[in-house]
């Protein structure tokens, strides 16, 4: 019958008595006998843990169906996540962010444990020393928590992990940020002191509500003319060097951008053109410059623009020149959400519009601006019942008589 042991050891200074050494890698470990060989396997900090798991690896040696883990460090499970899984799943500019969490905040965190070591306790570890030793706010830490739940995840599904550590983790509670926008006359103003091709970027961006890729990467085949309706097909992004070494090592085309499809496949959709955008969009097809591919928004030379450059040099200069704030580009679209709000717009149509995955998105992020629709909830109840304001009365006389 096979037999195991439970045993405290570090891994990084040998200790084997309990709880006499405070090293991050010092655990209680499980060691069974498969065949001829001793297998280990560590558990964590806590013995009941451990001698659950005991139990649980014995009942498997005894039916049969033990299986042993495949060892891995993190950091080469990591590399080897981004590599298999990421790189073939997400968005370029998804995959870019996966990498940054990672490099910086993951490995760092766990480098030189082995995946099978990652215990739950050490990833709520990691969240608290996080936001003590680092500036990091409590949002990119929740980044960085759902980038390693997701790899934990592929750990187990690939045999690296009998159960996902992350399993039970809350994310940080975030505060949640005062939504900024333009108001109409703060809109005028911007596009007054607004120079072209700009001034018909930022009408663009306030009047469709897309997204800075989606705007630079519109092309004048989208735009229906007949409908008046501008189709959001596609979103531009630059490559940073990393891409353009493996595009370079792949014989691929060396070009520092790309076209890429939008956010989800909801926001492929169809905005409403405005009279006053569709002359404007006119006015700088026949003056603006011309683009080899097509765009609607691009330099002199006829090149795609440069987000953080369009912003930098115009965006925020045109706010100083106009004496407003410095709003982030991305609150033009806050803008356009704000004036379908403040007429009426249903939160469908809005939803339809921005390109949400959901109406439920729509209304957690906007909620705080739609009317309170609760004022006089109770009366128009009572008129809906009894007919109308009279006959309101006349059924609570009724009553009072009654009694």
């Amino acid at each position: 019958m096979a037999q195991g042991s439970i045993i405290w050891r570090c891994r990084t200074c040998g200790n084997r008595t309990t709880g006499s050494c405070r090293h991050p890698r010092a655990a209680y470990s499980i060691v069974v006998r498969v065949g001829n060989r001793q297998k280990w396997e560590s558990v964590g900090r806590n013995k009941k843990d451990a001698e659950r798991r005991l139990v649980h690896v014995l009942h498997e040696l005894h039916s049969g169906t033990y299986r042993q883990l495949r060892a891995i460090t993190f950091d080469d499970f990591a590399d080897k996540w981004l590599q298999d899984y990421a790189a073939g799943s997400v968005k370029p500019l998804t995959l870019r962010r996966y990498r940054s969490i990672v490099a910086c905040y993951l490995k760092p965190a766990f480098e030189g444990f082995l995946l099978a070591d990652i215990s739950n306790e050490r990833i709520q570890g990691f969240l608290s020393k996080t936001l003590r030793e680092r500036p990091v706010a409590p949002r990119t830490v929740n980044q960085a928590l759902a980038v390693l739940k997701v790899m934990l995840k592929h750990g187990k599904r690939w045999h690296y992990l009998r159960e996902n550590p992350s399993e039970g983790i809350k994310p940080l509670r975030v505060e949640p940020k005062e939504m900024d926008y333009l108001n109409p006359s703060e809109i005028r103003l911007l596009l007054q002191h607004a120079d072209e091709p700009y001034r018909t970027l930022f009408l663009t961006a306030i009047l469709t509500g897309m997204r800075s890729g989606e705007l630079l990467g519109l092309q004048w085949g989208d735009v229906d003319w007949t409908a008046n309706s501008i189709h959001v097909r596609r979103s531009l992004y630059w490559c940073d060097s990393d891409e353009l070494i493996e595009a370079a090592q792949k014989g691929g085309d060396a070009v520092s951008w790309r076209f890429s499809t939008p956010k989800s496949r909801r926001s492929i959709r169809a905005i409403v053109m405005s009279p006053r955008l569709r002359e404007a969009l006119e006015l700088h097809r026949i003056n603006g410059p011309e683009s080899p591919q097509e765009l609607v928004f691009c330099t002199r030379q006829g090149t795609p623009m440069d987000r953080p450059n369009m912003i930098r040099r115009e965006f925020w200069p045109t706010l100083a020149r106009a004496g407003l704030r410095r709003v982030r580009f991305h609150d033009l679209r806050h803008t356009f959400t704000s004036l379908l709000i403040a007429q009426g717009a249903h939160v469908k149509f809005i939803q339809s519009q921005l390109g949400h995955s959901s109406v439920q998105t729509t209304i957690d992020r906007y909620g705080h601006l739609l009317p309170e629709m609760q004022h006089g909830a109770g009366e128009r109840l009572d008129a809906q019942v009894f007919g109308g304001t009279e006959a309101v009365v006349l059924a609570v006389d009724a009553q009072h008589a009654v009694r």
